[in-house]
């Protein structure tokens, strides 16, 4: 098996994850979001409802490390928190990150060698359900300020 790359939220998952899994993974942080609806416009087309993200100025080089990162990788693993925020991330960083749509889901609920190697061997795929969940009320929040 080549190299893995596993993207987590947070910087201190990143360490945590990595002496847990090994030499075989690479572990790094998107550190949150990396994208939202643009700030000066609504980010929604009103024919379509397709919605526009914009990633944030702050982000461009964590995207750009991690793009360098999975074009080098045999692997991509998304294994953002197990929540609709976590799995919005996931579906954000598939797209900056230009993903195809077999990159894995890990999901896990505690960070113990059993639950992070369960979570790993047993990755799925983005949940477009609970990203559409997190997405409904950001949109609707956007339409309100």
């Amino acid at each position: 098996m080549g190299q893995v790359l596993v993207i987590v939220e947070s910087p201190e998952k990143s360490k945590k994850i990595k002496s847990l899994l090994g030499s075989d993974y690479l572990v790094k942080a998107s550190v949150g979001h990396v994208r939202d609806l643009p700030k000066k416009e609504m980010g929604v087309d009103e024919s379509t409802l397709k919605t526009s993200y914009v990633i944030f100025d702050t982000k461009h080089q964590v995207v750009a490390n991690l793009r360098r990162l999975a074009k080098l990788s045999d692997d991509v693993i998304l294994a953002t928190d197990a929540d609709r925020e976590g799995e919005a991330i996931a579906w954000h960083l598939k797209n900056v990150l230009n993903l195809t749509d077999q990159v894995r889901r890990a999901s896990y609920r505690e960070i113990t060698e059993s639950a992070i190697r369960l979570a790993i061997e047993g990755a799925g795929t983005i949940d477009l359900n609970l990203v559409a969940a997190q997405e409904a009320p950001r949109v609707l929040d956007r339409s309100l300020a």
